[in-house]
């Protein structure tokens, strides 16, 4: 089974990508944004098994300048074994986070 922590890691970074995304697009953007997590939440509805493939969803249930709020599943085996939201803000030159990844 993968650890709490793991699948927390993947749904971040999954929907991380999808809030830069989809506030590039918003902002007419030819590359997506710096973004950085500013809130997260995760629910952990069943264990996530390692054998077989994942399948990480994500979708952005508001944009509102330079923020985005994602919901993302985790599904293993059909099931969805975590869930999650989260705000995603796009930083600009000098914020600590500016492009360390």
């Amino acid at each position: 089974m993968l650890s709490g922590g793991i699948v927390g890691t993947l749904l971040d970074c999954h929907c991380n990508w999808t809030a830069a995304y989809h506030l590039m697009r918003a902002q007419g953007g030819d590359a997506p944004p710096c973004t950085v997590t500013a809130e997260y939440t995760i629910t952990l509805k069943r264990p996530t098994p390692m054998a077989g493939p994942l399948r990480l969803e994500a979708k952005p249930v508001e944009i509102q300048g330079d923020r985005a709020v994602i919901e993302g599943t985790l599904t293993a085996g059909g099931k969805v074994t975590a869930t999650c939201r989260g705000t995603f803000v796009a930083v600009k030159p000098g914020h600590p986070a500016y492009h360390r990844w």
